[in-house]
């Protein structure tokens, strides 16, 4: 249809060519002038004579002389829409330019004061959005989702009064959402989901009298339930991903049908729903409150909620309770009670939701057996984590097969297990035990014929036989041999280190060894995927055995390798290989916290494992590697030990499947003061957010260069944020494990009354060494300080500022590249973070305003 559509426009250019040029002002000659400065070609031969508003996609006037419609969705047309096309159509009603590659707009198409209908959606168009949007008045449709924009969402969208919709998710808007906003009293939908908005104005939630449809999720506002009051005709809300506080009772109002309030840090006892609130139950379909902070026992009427369809309470603080009555939910697809302290059994009533399609209730307290769970659209089942016993259904296995996943690990069940690969055994059924005799189960058999049965048999008999001989064997050969899981060797410094095993991996003097029979039966938990079965064993293959060769830094907390799990999922896995005080319960209940913590500015914590006395974090592989190997022209990949001793010469490290580390080095990036400040910007937001937006505030203890990272769009991403807890670190550790050139120095003198353990403001003063490195591309220790030989940065740079020479602290390459003021405004700011009384610095969000302040205008 496109392409057809797309060959009438340019025959038509063509054939009408000679009659446009005569009449160069003409809609018609716009259009033409529009798809050949596009480059649009035609690959099929058309012979149209007809008038341009016949034409597909076009649509015009009674009188036929203005064009009013004009769709160009899917046209593959790319890069800036040129002036003088498209914004010429004075008339122009309807405009639809989605699902292309365009990057920019032409400057007179603001000038299309009778658009009621704007979709430039799906396209790469960046920037600031223009303040001309003013001209838009009449405007009722407005979507800009899926692309580039960035900056603020300007205070003229005020003059929108007639929206109705708009959309302008998935781009990169930042700051908070304008009170402009609020003087659309129109609007019915609302979308600004994944950008990187921080707030909400005041009167958010009064000031859409006729809104229906809201969605705000993975952003990182800062609010609470109350700025939600007062939204009375609302069906859908999706705030999922942020930081919203306060009471989840209060959202219980008015007739919604879809609630979306996972991933934040709402409180409250939901139970107090049905007795508190005007909520009407029998509307709602979709209900997600995971990941939350919620107490108290599950709601008690959920079975008045008819139309429900999905629902999701996971990861939540509820009280030891009975599995909820929910066998009323006939409609029922999708059911997550994981992680939400159940006990007793479960409810054969489970089997008469027949639409059922997913069920997850692992991570509980769950006990007895297995009900039949004879739902016949089941294609999803998660048990694992329970205290379950016995014999897994029969029927039930026979249906696994046809299921997408399952998991049935961490229970004391049984099972027969004819059809199942030891891969899936060792996977899906971890701690359960086979107990399948020979002869039973005939069900389970493929049949192919009556007279195969009784080879099948002798058969299975004779193998079982064999395999019992060889099991014996193994077993008394094992006997021998001293099983150890961990086995630790200490060499000294100048030991030649000697690895073997197949799991080896060498930090300092330590080499740990672990045995590989236990690899398949240590589980892998990934946050996102939490039914694929990975186990330590494919950490093993996915890091070559913990190798040298894939290994990627060597941090306070251990080494770090990358690695390929299943599935092509790119990871940074660090091995903290000092150990924990916490037990394996409280390591993981700790992980699984901090895997929850999202922030555009934070090294996400995929996933986790613990293997024997290991804690082992797994992370989203940071392309670009981090900022001190970029400021200080370090090769990624390759260690820089306090003794300077380099493991390769190579600025690369190459892979056999051609994906090579990348180094962008600081000879482009790292040029300009913009992308440095940038570069602290995000840091600053990433340390505000574990601040002041999580509760408790999360003090990260090691903050420094080594630890911000670049993604693969170059965002900065602070990582290690949590791990000293599990650690359980004390404060004479937080001094000897401190990286030098970074420790505060209320830790360095003992004699000092400021307090001797971590606080925010510890946090602070590291970022504030951060700044000095972004400013004057030294590093913190063992540089060259011009007239301070025996001191550090720090010293160094606030001696200048003091002494009002802090133009010499600025590095020769980002010199000329923009206002001299706002570098040494800057430098004022790591000065404030770098003051020896922790009482004189800043909080984090008063330096993320201070950095705001001074952002370089966009070229």
């Amino acid at each position: 249809m496109g392409i057809g559509i797309l060959g009438s426009f340019l025959v038509l250019s063509l054939f009408f060519r000679p009659l446009l040029c005569q009449q160069p002002n003409t809609d018609g000659f716009f259009i033409s002038d529009f798809l050949q400065k596009m480059g649009f070609k035609s690959t099929k031969d058309h012979n149209f004579s007809a008038h341009i508003c016949s034409w597909q996609g076009v649509g015009c006037d009674s009188k036929a002389e203005n064009v009013v419609n004009l769709t160009a969705k899917s046209f593959g047309f790319s890069g800036v829409i040129p002036d003088n096309t498209i914004g010429k159509l004075t008339k122009l009603k309807y405009l639809d330019l989605s699902n292309n590659k365009l990057t920019g707009l032409p400057s007179d198409i603001w000038s299309l004061g009778s658009l009621k209908y704007l979709n430039l959606s799906h396209n790469k168009i960046s920037g600031e959005l223009s303040s001309n949007m003013v001209n838009f008045g009449v405007l009722e449709i407005l979507d800009l989702s899926v692309n580039n924009f960035s900056g603020k969402i300007p205070e003229a969208i005020s003059s929108l009064s007639s929206l109705h919709i708009l959309n302008v998710s998935r781009n990169q808007f930042d700051s908070e959402i304008p009170s402009g906003i609020l003087s659309c009293h129109s609007l019915e939908s609302l979308d600004l989901s994944v950008n990187r908005l921080s707030g909400l104005p005041n009167g958010f939630g009064s000031g859409f009298p006729k809104l229906k449809f809201l969605n705000l999720a993975e952003n990182v506002i800062l609010g609470k339930s109350s700025d939600f009051s007062r939204m009375d005709s609302i069906t859908h809300i999706n705030i999922s991903g942020n930081m919203f506080k306060g009471s989840v009772v209060d959202l219980f109002e008015g007739p919604l049908e879809v609630i979306d309030l996972s991933r934040n840090q709402f409180d409250g006892h939901i139970s107090k729903v049905t007795f508190s609130s005007s909520f009407n139950w029998s509307h709602l379909v979709y209900l997600d409150l995971s990941e939350n902070q919620l107490s108290g026992e599950i709601f008690n009427d959920l079975n008045n909620a008819q139309s429900l369809q999905y629902l999701n309470l996971a990861d939540n603080r509820f009280s030891q309770q009975e599995f909820p009555q929910i066998d009323m939910l006939s409609g029922l697809e999708y059911l997550n009670l994981s992680g939400t302290s159940l006990i007793g059994q479960i409810p054969q009533e489970l089997s008469s939701l027949s639409r059922l399609k997913v069920l997850d209730i692992s991570k509980n307290h769950l006990t007895n057996r297995i009900p039949l769970l004879s739902n016949r659209n089941l294609l999803v089942l998660d048990v694992s984590y329970n205290n379950l016993t016995g014999d897994i259904p029969l029927e039930l296995i026979e249906k696994l097969p046809r299921m997408e996943r399952f998991n049935f690990s961490y229970n004391n069940l049984t099972l027969c297990a004819s059809e199942f690969s030891s891969k899936m055994l060792q996977s899906a059924f971890i701690g359960s035990s086979n107990g399948c005799p020979i002869a039973a189960n005939p069900a389970l058999f493929h049949k192919k014929g009556p007279k195969h049965r009784g080879l099948k048999l002798a058969l299975a008999l004779t193998f079982s036989m064999v395999f019992l001989l060889l099991g014996l064997l193994f077993l008394a050969f094992g006997c021998r041999r001293k099983t150890t899981i961990w086995a630790v060797k200490q060499n000294s410094y100048k030991e030649e280190q000697t690895i073997s095993g197949p799991f080896s991996f060498q930090t300092d003097s330590t080499t740990w060894v672990a045995d590989v029979k236990q690899a398949n039966s240590v589980p892998v938990v990934i946050f996102e995927k939490p039914l694929l079965n990975f186990t330590f064993a494919d950490l093993l293959a996915a890091t070559s055995n913990f190798d040298r060769g894939t290994l990627l830094a060597d941090g306070r907390f251990g080494p770090v390798y990358r690695g390929f799990l299943p599935g092509g999922i790119h990871v940074a896995v660090k091995v903290l290989v000092h150990g924990s005080t916490m037990t394996d319960h409280e390591a993981a209940t700790e992980l699984e916290y901090l895997g929850r913590i999202k922030h555009p500015n934070l090294v996400p914590l995929t996933g986790y494992c613990l293997a024997g006395e290991q804690r082992i974090t797994i992370y989203d592989y940071m392309e670009n590697g981090n900022l001190q190997n970029l400021l200080h022209d370090l090769p990624l990949g390759v260690l820089r030990t306090t003794t300077e001793d380099w493991s390769t010469d190579t600025w690369e490290v190459e892979d056999d499947d051609n994906n090579s580390i990348q180094n962008v080095g600081s000879e482009g990036l790292l040029t300009t003061w913009r992308f440095r400040h940038k570069i602290a910007l995000g840091t600053a937001r990433a340390l505000a957010f574990l601040h002041h937006g999580c509760s408790p505030p999360i003090i990260h203890r090691d903050v420094k260069a080594s630890s911000v990272y670049l993604d693969m769009n170059l965002e900065p991403r602070l990582s290690d944020f949590g791990l000293a807890k599990i650690f359980g670190t004390g404060p004479e550790d937080e001094i000897t494990h401190g990286s030098p050139g970074y420790i505060p120095p209320e830790f360095l003198h003992p004699k000092s009354s400021s307090p001797k353990y971590p606080t925010p403001k510890s946090d602070v003063y590291g970022f504030g060494v951060i700044l000095f490195e972004l400013i004057s591309g030294k590093k913190p220790v063992e540089d060259d300080y011009p007239e301070d030989k025996d001191g550090n940065l720090v010293s160094w740079v606030r001696g200048l500022v003091r002494n009002n020479e802090g133009s010499r602290a600025i590095d020769q390459k980002i010199r000329g590249t923009t206002s001299q003021t706002q570098i040494l405004e800057a430098l004022k700011i790591g000065y404030l973070c770098t003051a020896e009384v922790p009482a004189k610095r800043p909080s984090m969000h008063q330096v993320v305003g201070l950095l705001k302040d001074i952002e370089p205008a966009q070229q």
